[in-house]
């Protein structure tokens, strides 16, 4: 009965608030647990309406998509945040942490790499760290053979009559999107003349939302790693600082970034 739920029974805070166990007696690991945690949450949040929005793309019902792209825009902003909160622990105080965390590392996140698959971040290599989990490795591996995210809005462009060879709709799914001057050409007709493909415009720039705060997102995540541990190899076994500097340089959606230079 409706009656009998309660705010702590609704939320289930009992198995939330339960869910932190500290392996050292450190102040600071509480910060570490909490902070991850909470970023699991989100980027949950962040699927859940990715996945809704790619599929009324695919559908070519752009007014909802819009409202879950912001969405995970403001989201994105919460991970974002979550950096300054864990950018208070000092080296030290890392320092009576880190031998408790095994070779566990963010680096390791399901959530985060199936975000990453969505959008178009896509490397099959990504997966074998996940066999020991086999329905993780299985969902992952289910991504991969789905259209991403940019895979259906320039599926959409050709649907709309945009000039897209149905070679870059034939492209393998499970590998990285290659830039391409078609794509380009698209998107620069709909940012020349926005008041005559206004949806489509909206679009582009929702996506540019979502790659604007995701580079920020990993510019946070480099920086707080280069306060906390300098140029030390990350936990599970990454180069750190220099592995999330070459991160950055990856685009999810090329063509909306060099458009601008085009137009």
């Amino acid at each position: 009965m409706a009656s009998d739920v309660t705010y702590s029974s609704y939320l289930d805070l009992g198995s939330i608030l339960s869910a932190q166990h500290p392996s050292s007696d450190a102040h600071d690991e509480m910060l570490f647990i909490i902070v991850h945690q909470a970023s699991e949450l989100w980027l949950k949040l962040c699927l859940h309406e990715l996945v809704e929005a790619r599929r009324c793309i695919r559908i070519d019902t752009l007014r909802p998509a819009f409202k879950m792209l912001s969405r995970v825009a403001r989201a994105q902003t919460q991970l974002i945040q979550s950096w300054d909160v864990l950018s208070t622990m000092t080296p030290h105080d890392y320092s009576q942490i880190r031998p408790h965390l095994g070779r566990s590392s963010g680096f390791q996140s399901a959530q985060y790499r199936l975000m990453e698959f969505l959008l178009g971040g896509r490397n099959p290599d990504m997966v074998t760290m996940h066999e020991a989990t086999p329905d993780v490795a299985a969902q992952l591996r289910a991504e991969l053979d789905k259209p991403s995210l940019y895979d259906e809005a320039v599926r959409l462009l050709q649907r709309r009559g945009f000039a897209i060879p149905d070679a870059i709709l034939e492209r393998k799914l499970n590998t990285v999107w290659e830039r391409s001057d078609d794509v380009e050409a698209a998107w620069a007709e709909i940012y020349r003349d926005p008041e005559s493909h206004w949806d489509l415009y909206e679009l582009a720039e929702k996506l540019v939302d979502l790659e604007y705060h995701f580079q920020r997102w990993r510019f946070g995540h480099l920086k707080t790693v280069e306060r906390i541990i300098g140029f030390k190899r990350g936990t599970g076994g990454t180069q750190g600082v220099p592995y999330l500097e070459g991160v950055l340089k990856q685009a999810f959606f090329p063509e909306l970034l060099s458009v601008r230079t085009a137009i």
